[in-house]
């Protein structure tokens, strides 16, 4: 019902009916603001960027088709704003670093930006799981729910749920490894 709901907001969003977005929003501010919260840590920045979520989605209406989840859809547009705003920001710090400073405050800045580059592989590793299974995994990481609201939510099983995940995260270690290995040292 609840995905029949979305997809009525989705169509009249589609036609320009700006009084489907007023109900979109009530629903996922709060959850959108969580996921960017997350990365960000500053409530005000928090709200600026949820904005920019919620504007960019209204920009982008016609283009977009959401097959399973709504708030999986926006949480991931929150995410990836969240993490945007930081390689922005990481590439201003570096950008405005004297060349006189002690080696600790660049390592800082190196560290700054290899935290970025990780944050956008592993962006870029989410955004390549099978459809399905990302939608199983940023509910159970970004939205934070349960093998068996993932469940509920999705009408599926909860050993499909767990199957999925499973899946997702052999994925991403695939796609991480290395780079996580040379991180780390």
């Amino acid at each position: 019902m609840e995905n029949t709901v979305h997809q009525d907001w989705l169509q009249k969003l589609r036609t320009g009916d700006h009084s489907a977005l007023a109900p979109i929003f009530d629903q996922q501010y709060e959850p959108v603001c969580k996921a960017i919260f997350r990365f960000v840590q500053d409530p005000g920045l928090t709200e600026d960027l949820a904005q920019e979520v919620f504007v960019r989605f209204w920009e982008k209406r016609a283009d977009i088709h959401i097959d399973a989840n709504l708030g999986a859809y926006l949480s991931r547009m929150a995410v990836n704003e969240a993490l945007a705003y930081l390689r922005k920001k990481s590439r201003y710090l570096a950008d405005e670093l004297p060349l006189h400073l002690p080696g600790h405050v660049a390592a800082t800045a190196d560290e700054q930006l290899a935290t970025a580059e990780l944050s956008a592989r592993i962006t870029t590793a989410i955004n390549s799981l099978p459809p399905g299974c990302r939608t199983i995994f940023q509910l159970s990481r970004f939205e934070e729910k349960t093998y068996q609201e993932i469940a509920d939510t999705l009408g599926i099983s909860i050993k499909t749920v767990e199957n999925q995940m499973g899946k997702a995260l052999r994925i991403l270690r695939e796609k991480l490894g290395d780079y996580l290995m040379v991180f780390l040292f």
